[in-house]
């Protein structure tokens, strides 16, 4: 008998094996679980801002849905960039995530090209969590109720007014070279490491005024420890309805609003950022979770990875514009 071709002997082996209940047959390696360990989120502030806010609110509510404990890990200074350039370059393994807001995706990198990691470039999107508009936030010793009574008092007192940002490149920051334009007044840019410190500030006097997140300024005002004189959005806010916009304040079409989002490094698994997204989606719906929100005039703002993207593009793009009308550049 002729001897078999080898490929036909391999066959044949093959199918004399799997028939042999002896044989054990290598499968495929299974995907490991995820997660089996806690996940640490990054967030580019200091304690106590806006963004700091809702990455703890995000934490809580993956801890909860995943069953692992998701740790916030405090990273403030330079515009968000230290935080940023730390998450870019953790291990793509899904358990690092990144936390912020319009000032990382957008205004920061408008501000400037140069910068060591890119929004687009070394992040995988996973969600936008949330928007919320801005507040004109004074100190109570400042003699001005009113939008319309400030812009009086700065141009009776040049140079006088000094306002606080969560860092030179910052969202408030450009909000309040915006409002020094529209409004013809000057005032004195004195940036700190986050919104929490210069809130404080704004508390303690040392500073004359502030345009923040209205979750972050807002509660100190209910707690008569400064005051809200405007909101810069198209409407009242529901949650603080007492508070008029500045159109209605007399400095029409003023408005500026945050907004914040959760990303992971470039080539983060695929199935990760799908879990995410989805545990993020159901989360924020919950009515639980959607009242807190809304009772500090937050709106839940989720959606896909590829609505983030992209959403990050035309912000990148409207930020940009402001930018170089503001006449901001990188310090």
């Amino acid at each position: 008998m002729k001897p078999l071709p080898a490929a036909r002997r391999l066959v044949f082996a093959v199918a004399a094996g799997l028939a042999s209940p002896g044989l054990v047959v290598a499968q495929p390696a299974a995907q490991p679980a995820w997660p089996v360990k806690p996940i640490r989120m990054i967030v580019p502030y200091p304690p106590g801002g806006p963004t700091d806010i809702m990455g703890r609110l995000t934490a809580e509510v993956l801890t909860r849905r995943l069953g692992e404990t998701v740790v916030i890990d405090n990273r403030g200074g330079a515009a968000t960039s230290i935080g940023a350039e730390l998450a870019a370059r953790a291990a793509p393994d899904g358990y690092t995530l990144f936390v912020s807001s319009e000032t990382t995706f957008a205004v920061t990198p408008s501000l400037n090209p140069k910068l060591s990691w890119d929004p687009e470039r070394d992040f995988t999107p996973i969600s936008l969590l949330t928007t919320q508009p801005y507040v004109l936030g004074t100190g109570l010793s400042l003699p001005a109720a009113s939008v319309a009574r400030l812009i009086e008092y700065a141009k009776a007192n040049p140079g006088k007014l000094s306002y606080g940002s969560a860092g030179n490149g910052s969202g408030n920051h450009l909000a309040g070279e915006l409002f020094k334009q529209a409004a013809g007044i000057d005032m004195l840019h004195v940036p700190y490491k986050g919104n929490g410190p210069a809130i404080a500030d704004l508390i303690g006097g040392q500073i004359s005024l502030m345009l923040g997140s209205i979750s972050s300024i807002q509660p100190h005002a209910a707690s008569k420890k400064l005051r809200v004189i405007a909101v810069a959005s198209a409407k009242r806010a529901p949650g603080a309805p007492d508070i008029p916009t500045f159109t209605e304040s007399g400095l029409p079409g003023f408005q500026v609003s945050g907004w914040n989002a959760i990303v992971a490094p470039r080539g983060a698994p695929a199935a990760v950022v799908k879990r995410i997204n989805a545990e993020i989606n159901a989360g924020f719906a919950e009515p639980e979770v959607m009242d807190r929100l809304r009772k500090q005039s937050i709106e839940p703002f989720t959606g896909t990875p590829e609505q983030l993207s992209a959403h990050i593009r035309s912000e990148r793009a409207r930020f940009s514009k402001l930018v170089q009308a503001a006449g901001l550049k990188a310090e």
